[in-house]
């Protein structure tokens, strides 16, 4: 049997012409955690769903070899009947969907004449939580009612039902707090000794550093070079040579700006859940930002960042909100998005899929949505 339980060979996929991959070549020894590292757009994600069948054979030029042969996935359910089994970045769960149901998602415990055995479906479920440490989990409890930690937990879980061998992970721990993200590792370090080969893909290397065995790196859709450990240098400076092709000497350049006076400030801030008037998120957050400052909100998951950013924006989130906003020492009133753009100011949401972008429209709707009011009466008026 071959040492390599995966080789990808001259693997080139283009959209529209541009080439995403050219000639990407990647080795993947079995049982081992192998990384993928790049900068964003390098090609990392594309050549993970080439691998699991979301771009199918065909749409690519190159080979995949598993197991010593030659596979051609035509969709990802192929490549899941082989071991492959692909959690991404956005995570496959049904909301409204209970735990166990989620475990066990497209991949149903059947009777006789294809009805589901809830019996068997409860068991299983319970026997892959265990594995993930998550026995103690409400198997009824729907998946909405948990945090992203626990959930990406369950996909892992959700994979393992699927009795994968090869298990591809699009930047699991992007979401999760330092110590979900240990716990996620630790999993798959876990998984690991169990024979499970795993391939990763995050921008966190210290991360990468701790739990890869081997390191490929990709910039501008070809490969440039492995690193295994023990063997090369596994340092984050490093890898961000492969990364970017140069030593970085600074990798945070010194700012050349004239802090000046306070341009905006919040005094007083409280937020209660918008479900539950009687819960309270914000408190008595004061801080106030100066002309050419980048002011950084630091906490763990949950402490309240994303709320306090989007109450001020408009009152996106919450209710019964109570505080002052002054905007160049001038006390302002924002009710709304509408009056928190006529303010001038503007939010990028940590969710683009929901709050960002409306997906089905283009890319030059969503760059004016904000300032479409805006265009639209300019040119009405110049008529």
């Amino acid at each position: 049997m071959s040492e390599y339980i995966l080789e990808m060979n001259h693997i080139t996929k283009e959209f529209s012409g541009v080439k995403a991959l050219d000639d990407v070549n990647i080795k993947v020894k079995r049982g081992e955690i192998h990384a993928l590292c790049g900068e964003n757009g390098a090609g990392k994600s594309t050549l993970m769903n080439v691998l699991s069948g979301v771009y199918p054979f065909g749409s690519y030029s190159g080979d995949i070899v598993y197991n010593g042969n030659v596979c051609q996935f035509h969709s990802i359910k192929q490549s899941e009947a082989k071991g492959i089994v692909i959690i991404h970045q956005e995570l496959a769960l049904s909301p409204y969907m209970s735990v166990a149901e989620n475990v066990f998602l497209g991949n149903e415990q059947k009777a006789a004449k294809g009805i589901i055995d809830w019996t068997l479906t409860h068991k299983k479920a319970q026997e892959m939580l265990e594995k993930v440490g998550l026995g103690g989990e409400n198997l009824n409890a729907p998946i909405s009612s948990l945090g992203v930690g626990k959930q990406q937990l369950i996909e892992i879980a959700k994979a393992m039902a699927k009795k994968v061998e090869l298990l591809i992970l699009d930047e699991p721990t992007a979401a999760l707090n330092d110590e979900e993200s240990r716990r996620l590792l630790d999993i798959m370090l876990d998984l690991k000794s169990h024979g499970i080969t795993s391939i990763i893909i995050s921008h966190k290397l210290n991360e990468i550093s701790y739990v890869a065995d081997s390191i490929t790196v990709i910039r501008d859709g070809k490969t440039i070079e492995t690193l295994e450990k023990g063997k090369d240098d596994f340092t984050e400076d490093r890898i961000i040579k492969g990364m970017v092709g140069r030593e970085l000497t600074n990798r945070y350049p010194e700012r050349h700006c004239e802090i000046g006076d306070t341009i905006f400030e919040i005094k007083d801030w409280n937020v209660y859940h918008p479900d539950d008037a009687q819960r309270q998120i914000i408190k008595d957050v004061s801080l106030h930002v100066r002309k050419g400052e980048v002011v950084g909100l630091a906490g763990l998951m949950g402490a309240g960042r994303t709320e306090l950013a989007m109450s001020i924006f408009g009152r996106s989130y919450g209710q019964k909100i109570s505080g002052t906003i002054k905007i160049n020492g001038r006390e302002v009133h924002i009710k709304d998005v509408k009056d928190a753009i006529n303010n001038k100011l503007a939010y990028v949401s940590e969710d683009r899929k929901n709050y960002g972008l409306v997906l089905i429209k283009d890319i030059k709707w969503n760059m004016t949505l904000s300032a479409m009011r805006n265009f639209f009466f300019q040119e009405r008026r110049s008529q």
